[in-house]
């Protein structure tokens, strides 16, 4: 085996396992969401409250030395909350930038879904170019970044779902759920104490190391076939009125080089597609009104196209 791979194989397993002494018994979504960190994605969290979601976050930052802000998203957040904005200086006679809270390394978005579609939107850069622009000034984030968002499925008072553009900026979309019952156990006897105690194991630059060397994890063209070949399935299914787009193709073949370099090889197989597959297309599916109507999910679709596009 190759030495940097085994090097950088044991470091992702080393940060996923320091998570788990807080996040109990859900080694796979922490994976995925280290995963995501080294393909330079983000992620979203749907799940119901106090499950977690929160404390995976910050054990991640913790874990890695790195910052951490936590926006709560609200009706009432203004963009400039988000991005920064500037400040009328009278002693200099100057602008000032003050920072808003996307200037870190950890986002985390919290019930993204209760702001407004204008904040919601001050968003879209960030994901996406990393960089801010305000009044006509671009700062360049500081990496490694990466937005978590969570929402809640279950309460739909008073929230503006997230469109489709954004929905698409997400590498992943997944959930933590309940814990086993001995899990749950382990939990409530565990304490506050282990959190406020986490030590780190790697710093913001080992990331940024790990994340140059995962593109140079072979993906042979069979295997980018593959992954073409399952998202132009999406946009052909019957039940879709809208499959993923090229930015699905490229999230899928980036999260599977890193699900490889996890593994410890130096080279992707199709079974990584297939496995990874269902956590990085399904939110970018938009459903037939049929389809809704007959009460399908987006899970169901992409078992089906896994199941009828070839190897």
């Amino acid at each position: 085996m190759n030495e940097d791979v085994r090097k950088y194989s044991e470091m992702l397993h080393s940060i996923v396992g320091n998570i788990g002494k807080v996040i109990i018994g859900k080694e796979k979504t922490v994976e995925l969401v280290v995963l995501s960190l080294i393909s330079g994605g983000h992620v979203l969290l749907e799940d119901i409250p106090g499950v977690g979601k929160t404390s995976l976050v910050s054990a991640l930052s913790k874990t890695i030395v790195c910052d951490f802000k936590r926006i709560q998203f609200t009706p009432d957040i203004l963009p400039s909350d988000i991005t920064g904005f500037s400040v009328y200086n009278q002693k200099t006679g100057d602008f000032e930038f003050r920072k808003g809270a996307a200037m870190s390394n950890f986002v985390l978005a919290d019930e993204i879904n209760r702001a407004s579609a204008k904040s919601q939107a001050s968003l879209l850069e960030i994901m996406e170019e990393k960089q801010v622009t305000v009044d006509s000034k671009t700062y360049k984030l500081d990496e490694p970044f990466m937005v978590l968002a969570t929402q809640n499925p279950v309460e739909n008072l008073g929230t503006y779902p997230l469109p489709e553009a954004q929905l698409d900026r997400f590498h992943i979309k997944t959930s933590i759920g309940y814990p086993g019952y001995e899990e749950e156990v382990k939990i409530i006897s565990m304490g506050k104490k282990v959190k406020s105690e986490l030590k780190s194991v790697a710093s913001g630059q080992d990331i940024l190391n790990i994340k140059d060397f995962v593109r140079t994890i072979r993906v042979d063209e069979a295997v980018a076939q593959y992954i073409v070949r399952i998202v132009r399935a999406s946009r052909e299914h019957e039940d879709l009125e809208l499959g993923a787009s090229p930015r699905g193709s490229i999230a899928l073949y980036e999260m599977a080089q890193s699900y490889a370099l996890y593994k410890g090889r130096d080279y992707v197989i199709p079974d990584d597609i297939k496995y990874l597959a269902p956590y990085v297309l399904p939110h970018r599916f938009i459903l037939t009104h049929k389809a809704k109507i007959s009460k399908k999910t987006e899970e169901e679709i992409i078992e089906e196209i896994l199941n009828s596009v070839a190897v």
